[in-house]
């Protein structure tokens, strides 16, 4: 595919994003990223303790005449969002307190079903110059889909693998752009608000597939393409400043896929279902045959119904593998071994063996 409706994928389009999104087809994107305008409304410069100024959001993309008028338009942006997701796709946008909660009152009265919101606590924020409140350290991104029955996508073993095997919680700590990856140009920061390219990571990762359709309707800098680029998804990104989109496209050009072997989501396969007794139907393994457990230090006879002895203990691989541990319960395909030629071979390889022959 090569085109959505009218418009090219894998492209940065100019325009007003309401009216580009109407030119995409109904229940046709995988995914949408959504870094609207904050709606900050600064009076005046920010200046830091020695009176330098400080490079904040003062742009005129994030100045609105009311809040009406922002509600508005974030509306409008926001059906059309619905009308194109498809039924198994997701939402996120983000924001800070200045707008996020307007957003998420209009997720809501527009029928999106919130899924989490997750906070971005930044590990080096900007400080509260004028120390008159609380240093502003996170950003809020809402998650939802179309609807509550909505079938979308999420890669929880992915993302737990990736938190060293804890569930991957909803605060997320990662520094803002600083360094190399803050893009500048002529030593000015390109963009007021580039994200990192971490965050935008971690939302792609775990809730899209490789080829799927990710779009953006506040391109920016363009970390929401350029991740997506990496990450072997598809992209589509409405921007209104040229200066913008030369500054991504730019960007894109240095971006190098990730190999898509690489990209395959290889701790959420499930195994498939077969049970014990289908091994020993097709010869894979015989009644009266002994299995082991890896260190030889259980061991256990197949009986004639698929069940298990082991020292009068009769029981499924499962249950007699949790006697002889002391557990309440426990994995039998992982546990036990069977000897062939010599050799010890885990009863889960049989299965997949099986699965190969069988079950195609």
């Amino acid at each position: 595919m090569s085109n959505l409706g009218s418009l090219a994928i894998n492209t940065i389009h100019q325009g007003d994003c309401v009216a580009l999104l109407k030119k995409i087809p109904d229940n046709s994107v995988d995914l949408v990223y959504a870094d609207p305008p904050y709606n900050l409304q600064l009076n005046g410069e920010l200046t830091r303790p020695n009176q330098t100024k400080v490079d904040a959001v003062n742009d005129e993309w994030d100045k609105f005449e009311s809040l009406s008028v922002y509600d508005t338009f974030t509306e409008n942006w926001l059906k059309e969002c619905k009308r194109i997701l498809k039924p198994t796709g997701s939402i996120w946008v983000i924001g800070t307190y200045h707008n996020i909660f307007r957003v998420g009152a209009k997720l809501q009265d527009l029928g999106f079903w919130m899924l989490n919101d997750v906070v971005w606590i930044k590990s080096n924020p900007m400080p509260n110059f004028k120390g008159t409140r609380f240093n502003n350290a996170h950003e809020t991104m809402l998650w939802a889909t179309k609807s509550e029955k909505s079938k979308f996508t999420f890669h929880y073993h992915s993302m737990k693998t990736m938190n060293e095997d804890l569930q991957m919680r909803s605060d997320w700590l990662i520094p803002i752009c600083q360094g190399d990856e803050r893009i500048k140009v002529n030593g000015q920061k390109a963009h007021s608000t580039q994200k990192p390219e971490e965050l935008l990571y971690r939302v792609i990762l775990s809730t899209s597939n490789v080829g799927d359709i990710v779009l953006d309707p506040f391109s920016g800098s363009g970390t929401t393409a350029a991740v997506a680029k990496k990450l072997g998804r598809n992209f589509i990104a409405f921007e209104r400043e040229q200066f913008y989109i030369d500054v991504a496209n730019n960007r894109l050009k240095e971006i190098v896929p990730i190999k898509n072997d690489l990209l395959e989501y290889r701790v959420e396969v499930k195994k498939p279902k077969v049970p014990f007794m289908n091994l020993i139907d097709k010869g894979f393994i015989n009644v009266g045959d002994f299995v082991f457990s890896k260190d030889e230090k259980y061991k256990a006879q197949i009986q004639a119904d698929s069940s298990l002895e082991s020292n009068g203990f009769v029981g499924s691989i499962h249950k007699v593998s949790a006697q002889l541990l002391g557990k309440e319960s426990n994995n039998g395909w992982t546990f036990w071994y069977v000897k062939q030629k010599g050799k010890l071979i885990l009863i889960d390889d049989l299965r997949e063996d099986f699965a190969k022959q069988y079950l195609k």
